[in-house]
């Protein structure tokens, strides 16, 4: 397909809303929840439940496939997604194990089942592409819904609750001290992150999610803006980076996913490197 132009997009607006506005709502999902999976060092955790809610959705092909059940990917890559989320956050020590190699675990395993599986459904190969990497296939209308669905039920309480949620993830002894029922809060956080991630999988693909559960938050912390300027920042940043990631694949003929974690990146770099500057800088002003 040869690249399109700026009139080209227009005229196809029509057929191009919908997966761009799916694409803008689990950036903002994703971003928003990024904030709390950076803060908290849970980075890698994204990446394994990534690579599971990837699983979730090419295991719930081989079914259709093989055995003629009719599985849900979304639900299949959300339960495989909560599931992952659950025992990435557990204690690792108390199976004489570190929580990297856990990790590792998690990752490579699920990663490595998903290219095996896809392997297997020769007549589902470009599906299996687009769950991991992200493709050009336009979404669904119950994929847009589910995102929005879930967008909704996150964003909302967690504006509502933002003191409170702030407060018990990021400061545990004074809220057990205040008696904020952290652990409750927490874990209702870690099914935020596994829900998310695994209703945003078929949509998008784990290489984008992962990006989107990750790099806004580094964009947006950046910004050295108060905590509740950073969450609304990075919302605003993964929306953009999924909308036009997606525009510029069509634009270029490029691959969606990669496009939009490559502006999900760019995004990232230059606010590192400005930063970097206006320290630099402060720097060299003290010491004149």
């Amino acid at each position: 397909m040869d690249e399109m132009s700026l009139a080209d997009l227009w005229a196809a607006r029509d057929l191009f809303a919908a997966p761009i506005a799916c694409a803008a709502m689990a950036g903002a999902l994703l971003g928003f929840l990024s904030v709390f999976i950076v803060l908290k060092r849970m980075v890698f955790i994204s990446a394994a439940v990534s690579q599971c809610a990837g699983l979730g959705v090419a295991f719930a092909f081989f079914c259709h496939l093989y055995f003629d059940l009719h599985v849900s990917p979304v639900l299949s890559a959300t339960l495989m997604a909560v599931a992952a989320t659950m025992l990435c956050a557990m204690n690792p020590r108390r199976i004489g194990v570190s929580r990297e190699v856990l990790l590792g675990l998690v990752y490579a395993l699920s990663g490595s089942l998903a290219v095996l599986i896809g392997e297997k459904l020769a007549q589902e190969a470009h599906d299996i592409q687009s769950i991991l990497f992200g493709s050009a296939v336009l979404v669904s209308e119950q994929d847009v819904t589910l995102v929005a669905i879930a967008a909704l039920a996150v964003l909302l309480p967690g504006v509502w609750c933002y003191r409170g949620l702030t407060f018990a993830i990021f400061d545990e002894g004074a809220s057990r001290a205040q008696k904020l029922p952290v652990r409750v809060l927490k874990g209702a956080l870690l099914m935020a992150i596994g829900i998310s991630i695994g209703v945003t999988a078929r949509a998008l693909g784990a290489l984008p999610i992962f990006a989107f559960s990750t790099l806004p938050a580094v964009t947006a912390l950046k910004c050295r803006l108060p905590l509740r300027g950073v969450l609304f920042a990075a919302a605003l940043i993964g929306a953009f980076d999924g909308a036009a990631g997606y525009l510029a694949a069509f634009r270029f003929n490029l691959p969606v996913g990669a496009s939009q974690t490559a502006l999900a990146c760019a995004a990232a770099l230059l606010a590192m490197l400005v930063s970097g500057m206006f320290v630099l800088i402060r720097r060299i002003r003290g010491r004149g």
